[in-house]
């Protein structure tokens, strides 16, 4: 109950601050910038607040290479502290806590592995939360849960990154990148969905 009330605070009442305050704070930091950002990002990826706007604060305060790597970074990191606060709360506390998302993460995940966290992170729409939250609840094995996380998470960090990146300098090669990621997004979860439609159906056979 406690961690239901936090995590209900945290969605109503934490508002990050506005992208050019946020931008000028973590640039005027320096160095501890990069850490500060990534522990800042961690923290957002553990709660139901949107991760966009911290890959696009990427984007805009440290470019697209450097940006993409810290955003990876933070949101592994928050999945990964996620993940391992669901599996201490144990499934049925947590299915409560996904309130309209339990239904979503249960057909997705039950019985799912690799493939279906990579689906649920690469599908547009569907927040990270949930899935991080749904994940350890449900059993997906952690190796698999961490790499799936980190792969399928770069795709759609670096599109977001990229959109930074580029209203900080809408120069040609910034909007090249988020064109290109944005098609990556789009093939690679096409890809995922079937991959994992077609290990739901070989052990629904085996079953």
């Amino acid at each position: 109950m406690l961690v239901l009330a936090a995590m209900l605070w945290l969605a109503l009442n934490v508002r990050l601050p506005e992208l050019g305050t946020l931008q000028a704070r973590i640039a005027g930091m320096g160095v501890w910038g990069l850490f500060v950002f990534i522990a800042l990002y961690a923290l957002v990826a553990l709660t139901p607040i949107p991760v966009t706007i911290m890959a696009v604060t990427g984007g805009l305060v440290f470019g697209l290479p450097v940006g993409t790597v810290l955003s990876l970074v933070g949101v592994v990191i928050g999945c990964w502290g996620a993940y391992w606060l669901a599996r201490g709360l144990g499934r049925e506390t947590v299915l409560r806590l996904l309130g309209g998302h339990a239904q979503m993460v249960q057909e997705r995940l039950e019985g799912g592995g690799f493939f279906a966290v990579c689906t649920l992170r690469l599908l547009p729409g569907v927040p990270y939360w949930p899935v991080n939250y749904g994940s350890g609840a449900l059993g997906i094995r952690h190796h698999e849960f961490l790499i799936a996380t980190a792969l399928s998470s770069l795709p759609g960090q670096l599109s977001l990154v990229a959109i930074g990146a580029f209203i900080a300098d809408p120069s040609l090669l910034h909007g090249i990148a988020v064109g290109i990621s944005w098609v990556a997004v789009i093939v690679l979860t096409i890809l995922s969905l079937r991959r994992w439609r077609t290990a739901r159906h070989e052990q629904a056979a085996t079953a």
